[in-house]
């Protein structure tokens, strides 16, 4: 999801990767050249952390990369094929790189190489294809009752209902309408293309971040932190903003408070990676929890939970390496409820609570603060 810090990165990327291939190079020189080979990023990625690789982290991913564009490596080698699949695309990177290196950029581009066509994972291509199609989505409304309402008139703010979202958990979508009646739930809406992206699509993924951007006019809402990140990268940060952040811009103080056990319940917050990496957005979550619940600052709150769109199903085995460290962190905070931001995060953090029959209770935003409207 290319979104460090602005909409401005969607076409700038956009047109380097074009130039890119018009040359017949995988990635723009400008955006691969930024690299110093510092080493700030390695603390900061989670697949170092875990194998201590150097090819397993942002530095030495892109030396392959240029190896790739240069030609001293093959694009069937299979440290290219591993390294470009191994990656969680949390863009932890970003943020601690002063050469300002957009690394989520090289990945897109590196998976638009590696995954052409039936190089993509099989289980890629099933998703991608299935949400580009929106029967399917509107007949998740029928069976799980999301939110759905007219188009708002006047360009008021419109949710976007997330294709994962509105079939997973679609109390989050009611959750919002209640919490926040001015936003619309538009349903023939479609997907926002950030699974495209992140998979080896990124030209789908951007053409559907604009078809979507035109069927919602005015502000776009979302409970998704990835999709918000997506969306900001080429409609611009104006027109995107996370529930969180849209609440904290409107002035919204939430009502009530969450109890468990006859006391104020004590909540951390898992952040969404790309929310955090590519837009900056960390603070708003924080600050909304702490009006209805104890916040507790978990550690690592920031790191991966392993996640990371589809890599969880992807890559199995390691999405769980990287998530068990943060459940222990979890229920070693003696916690009632983490809070995810995005519907990755939310699925990944409830099955391994799941797994080891823990007391913590993972929840949406918006189900939280919804849950202490209720009391107030």
């Amino acid at each position: 999801m290319n979104e460090h810090g602005s909409g401005d990165n969607g076409s700038g990327d956009a047109g380097g990767q074009a130039a890119g291939q018009a040359a017949g190079r995988v990635f723009g020189e400008e955006t691969l050249g930024r690299c110093i080979s510092c080493g700030f990023c390695l603390p900061a990625c989670p697949t170092y952390a875990l194998t201590g690789d150097e090819a397993s982290s942002p530095r030495g991913r892109i030396t392959l990369m240029r190896a790739l564009q240069t030609g001293a490596l093959e694009p069937d080698d299979r440290v290219l094929a591993e390294q470009s699949s191994f990656c969680l695309g949390c863009r932890a990177c970003e943020p601690v790189c002063p050469a300002g290196v957009e690394y989520g950029t090289l990945l897109e581009q590196w998976r638009d190489h590696q995954w052409r066509g039936r190089r993509r994972p099989l289980l890629a291509r099933i998703l991608t294809t299935l949400v580009s199609r929106p029967g399917p989505l509107r007949l998740q409304g029928l069976v799980r009752r999301y939110a759905r309402t007219r188009p708002g008139g006047g360009g008021g703010p419109s949710l976007l209902l997330g294709c994962v979202e509105r079939g997973l958990y679609p109390r989050v979508s009611r959750a919002v309408r209640r919490l926040r009646p001015e936003i619309t739930a538009p349903a023939r809406q479609g997907c926002c293309g950030a699974l495209h992206a992140h998979n080896g699509d990124s030209r789908a993924g951007a053409a559907m971040a604009t078809a979507l951007g035109e069927r919602l006019p005015g502000m776009i809402v979302t409970t998704a932190g990835g999709c918000a990140a997506h969306l900001s990268a080429h409609l611009g940060a104006g027109r995107v903003a996370e529930l969180s952040d849209y609440l904290v811009r409107e002035g919204h103080r939430p009502a009530g408070e969450v109890r468990a056990g006859g006391r104020r319940a004590r909540v951390g917050l898992q952040d969404s990676c790309h929310l955090r990496n590519g837009l900056g957005v960390s603070a708003q979550p924080r600050d909304v929890i702490r009006a209805v619940a104890d916040y507790v600052e978990v550690p690592d709150a920031g790191g991966c939970c392993g996640a990371a769109g589809t890599y969880s199903l992807l890559r199995r085995a390691d999405s769980r390496k990287v998530l068990e460290p943060k459940l222990d962190a979890i229920e070693a905070a003696g916690l009632d409820y983490v809070v995810a931001v995005n519907p990755g995060c939310l699925r990944q953090l409830r099955q391994g609570l799941r797994r080891r029959r823990s007391a913590v209770v993972a929840i949406s935003l918006a189900e939280l603060l919804d849950q202490a409207a209720a009391t107030g």
